[in-house]
């Protein structure tokens, strides 16, 4: 997201996951207006349920997320056997 890191409770990993999944649907058809929408859905909400870390805080990530500008080709490359969302 390039916006630093926030903490995702553990309660809202399955929102995330099943919108990461959606989004995941998007990219293998190459539904340009699709992932569009899926991606940027799945940002707000990470930007909704997270909670912003301090901008001097050392903790180790557990996820990377594309920015909002990401093309498909790009996403497509940072997907993992889980997704975007490991859960």
């Amino acid at each position: 997201m390039g916006e630093g890191q926030v903490e995702i409770a553990p309660a809202d990993i399955d929102v995330l996951n099943e919108l990461d999944g959606e989004l995941e649907a998007a990219i293998e058809t190459d539904d340009e207006t699709q992932f569009r929408a899926k991606l940027h859905a799945l940002l707000d909400k990470v930007r909704d349920v997270g909670r912003p870390l301090a901008d001097d805080s050392l903790e180790p990530s557990e996820l990377i997320l594309p920015p909002a500008d990401a093309s498909i080709e790009e996403v497509r490359e940072m997907l993992g056997d889980t997704g975007l969302i490991p859960g």
